[in-house]
């Protein structure tokens, strides 16, 4: 449970620009969930990315584009649910040569055309990738795809998604998290965040940290959606995937410990959280 090394926080040049410091794509959003795009977008944005862009459902572009101001927008073919279409994978594959790491799931949907879409993406960029959500969800039974990838892959399940992906139940997981976690990326080959009460960080090499900050009142909506974010960002940044997630994880539990200080665990909600991450940056 040791304070991460912040050592290996990027570094900023006085002689820069927005490029210098990462392009995240965020594959996110349907009908309904357009809030965990915006939270996994904005997060991104506010942890340091130069640039960031937020591939949408067409339907739902309007919506984003009034949201969002720093963010740009991609607007992609939809399917009739208003979920990301299979049929966006080429808009898609032909923008991340612009981008540096793609965070993919947050408020997707468990449509199956958009379920395709995920497994389609992960197979052919040679981008990092950071998996929250339904884009974990995407994998259950299929995990093994995981091992496929060419690139770093950074998934970051609650203990029922967790759970899903292994074929056992939430008890298992809960029982012996950090063996869960430890265990999945040694065999799969990517950085876990186990999220929940002392979130586990495991690396496929077998590091594992415990992490301390945080609190009950994270137990809310969207909060793993700013999660995301930040640990996308950082990768953006040229920060490792296991480094960007140690580092994410402790300062997302230090924002949501000063939210919760001034809102209450009762009253604090995701966005407390990203209006805090200047703060813990800062402080860093």
């Amino acid at each position: 449970m040791m304070r991460p090394r912040v050592s290996k926080m990027p570094r900023r040049h006085k002689d820069s620009h927005k490029g210098d410091y990462g392009h995240v794509l965020v594959v996110a959003g349907a009908l309904g969930m357009t809030g965990a795009a915006y939270l996994a977008s904005q997060s991104a944005i506010r942890s340091g990315s130069g640039l960031v862009t937020l591939a949408i459902p067409e339907g739902l572009n309007q919506i984003m584009e009034i949201k969002l101001t720093e963010v740009m927008t991609l607007p992609v073919n939809q399917t009739k649910d208003l979920t990301i279409s299979r049929k966006a994978i080429n808009k898609i594959r032909a923008f991340l040569d612009k981008i540096d790491v793609v965070a993919m799931g947050p408020g997707l949907s468990r449509n199956k055309e958009t379920m395709s879409l995920v497994r389609g993406l992960l197979l052919s960029t040679k981008k990092p990738v950071v998996l929250d959500a339904d884009g974990i969800n995407a994998l259950e039974g299929k995990a093994g795809i995981l091992k496929r990838r060419k690139a770093d892959t950074v998934i970051t399940p609650h203990p029922g998604e967790m759970a899903r992906l292994i074929g056992k139940d939430k008890q298992y997981v809960q029982k012996d998290r950090e063996n869960v976690a430890k265990s999945f990326s040694i065999k799969y080959n990517c950085v876990t965040i186990l999220k929940g009460y002392r979130t586990i960080v495991a690396s496929p090499d077998g590091n594992v940290y415990v992490n301390a900050t945080g609190n009950s009142g994270m137990s809310t909506a969207g909060v793993g959606d700013v999660l995301t974010g930040m640990v996308a960002s950082l990768i953006g940044q040229g920060i490792s995937g296991y480094s960007a997630s140690v580092i994410s994880v402790y300062l997302h539990g230090k924002a949501g410990d000063i939210a919760a200080w001034e809102k209450s665990q009762f009253g604090m909600i995701a966005s407390d959280i990203l209006d805090r991450l200047p703060q813990v940056f800062r402080d860093a």
